[in-house]
Order: C-alpha cells, then sequence, then structure tokens
C-alpha cells in the first residue's frame, strides 16, 4: 500500500482544523489533529508525523515556543514545521522562522497554497540521490543517510538547511543570487519570498559551528561556499537576517 503522508495539524480553532483535515485527506495526506500543545506532543510521542502543520496562537504553549521545543529534540528536530499564522508582517514572519519553522502561511490561505507548500518541505526533506557523499573543507555530507559531519564531528541540520548545504557543496566557490537559490533549493519559490533564504542562510551557519564561515556572503550578489577560511572583509561579512 502507498504510504500517505502523515501530517499533524496544531490548530485550536475547530472549523478551521476541520477544514485544514478536509484539504488534506483529499489531496492525498493523513491528516491527524491537535488543538493544544498537550495533545500535539501525545501525538509525536505515539508517532511522528511527516510535516507539522503549526498555529501561531495557540492556549497555553504557543507556537513559537513549539517550534522551538520540537527543532532541539533529537527525535524532532528534523520535522518539517510550517506555521500557520494570521501575522503578515515581515517580523513576524522572520521571528517564526527563526524559530524552526520551514515556511510560514499567512490566513487567509488557499488550498492550492496549502497543499503546494507540504508538498514542497516534504520534497526537501527527501534525500538527494544525485551526488551521495560530498566533501568539502572537513565538511562530509551523506545524502544518503541524511548525515553531515565536519571534522569527524556530526552535526545536526533542519531539512531545509540540509537541502541547502547539499546544493552548496555541489557548487562550490561559485556566487548563487537569492532567487537561484529559490529556484535550486526550494524549486516552489512563487510562494516564497527572497527573504526567507537569508533567515535560512543564517540558521545553515549557526547549525554549522566553527564551519559557519565557510558560507561568505558576497555583498549585493548573494552567497558562496568556499572550501577555504573566508578572508576578513566586507565581502565575508555576514548578513543580517
Amino acid at each position: 500500500m502507498k504510504h500517505l503522508p502523515r501530517i499533524l495539524i496544531v490548530e485550536d480553532e475547530p472549523a478551521i482544523a476541520e477544514l485544514i483535515q478536509v484539504n488534506l485527506r483529499h489531496g492525498g495526506f493523513t491528516p491527524v489533529v491537535a488543538h493544544d500543545s498537550v495533545a500535539a506532543q501525545r501525538e509525536l510521542d505515539a508517532e511522528l508525523p511527516d510535516a507539522i502543520l503549526l498555529d501561531w496562537m495557540l492556549p497555553g504553549q504557543s507556537g513559537l515556543s513549539l517550534a522551538r521545543h520540537w527543532r532541539k529534540q533529537e527525535r524532532t528536530g528534523s520535522i518539517p514545521i510550517l506555521m500557520l499564522t494570521a501575522r503578515g508582517d515581515e517580523p513576524d514572519k522572520v521571528a517564526g522562522l527563526d524559530a524552526g519553522a520551514d515556511d510560514y502561511i499567512t490566513k487567509p490561505f488557499s488550498t492550492q497554497e496549502l497543499l503546494a507548500r507540504i508538498r514542497a518541505v516534504l520534497r526537501r526533506r527527501a534525500p538527494e540521490t544525485v551526488g551521495d557523499s560530498v566533501t568539502l573543507g572537513g565538511l562530509t555530507l551523506d545524502a544518503a543517510t541524511h548525515r553531515i559531519a565536519y571534522q569527524g564531528q556530526e552535526l545536526r541540520l533542519g531539512p531545509t538547511e540540509f537541502k541547502l548545504l547539499h546544493y552548496l557543496m555541489r557548487h562550490p566557490e561559485r556566487v548563487h543570487s537569492r532567487s537561484s537559490l529559490l529556484d535550486k533549493v526550494w524549486g516552489d519559490h512563487v510562494f516564497i519570498e527572497e527573504r526567507t533564504v537569508d533567515v535560512h542562510v543564517k540558521r545553515l551557519r549557526e547549525a554549522l559551528g566553527a564551519a559557519g564561515s565557510m558560507v561568505e556572503t558576497v555583498r549585493g550578489a548573494g552567497y558562496r561556499l568556499t572550501g577555504s577560511k573566508p578572508p576578513a572583509g566586507p565581502s565575508a561579512a555576514p548578513m543580517a537576517a
């Protein structure tokens, strides 16, 4: 039997949760609903979903707090999270992404957009089949096992950061514009703002730790991954996110 991706919907408004549940089922997913953080954690403990639709405003623990918590846990750290919220301002979007979300959906949203975004994060989570293992400047990435290590020490990356790093490692020393990264890594940039790239690059640098300086900012052009230590100066300075 074909596996239908399991999607955990964490939404406290029953009418919205039911609407999303029906649309996901018709879209070829297996939806599971939780109306608060306690129920959501119970569902996660019972069975891990393929992705989480997480409402920003929840009774008790907020969606932002839950996203931060789940992203830090080994068992749930790699599950794609899509934030659902009525907050459409850029600072709120950045806050959601910084909390660990892989995408951000502003209410009201169309059914087709919601389904497209879910499929997109699931595609980004899937291991790359092109070039199973890549090594650069002490970094080793194995797409088949979804593992990344720096100088022999294993690192933990979210699904989007993993795919971003994989693409950069397969195309080192080149300068990649935000629009080209959206096209090559996200592949669904009709829904995503270029600002999102900056946020994920910032998260990638943080996850890489000592190797984070290998991801250079080329001002006015984009980003580049180098196998050598980047020189000091404005061309290698991190971009504010």
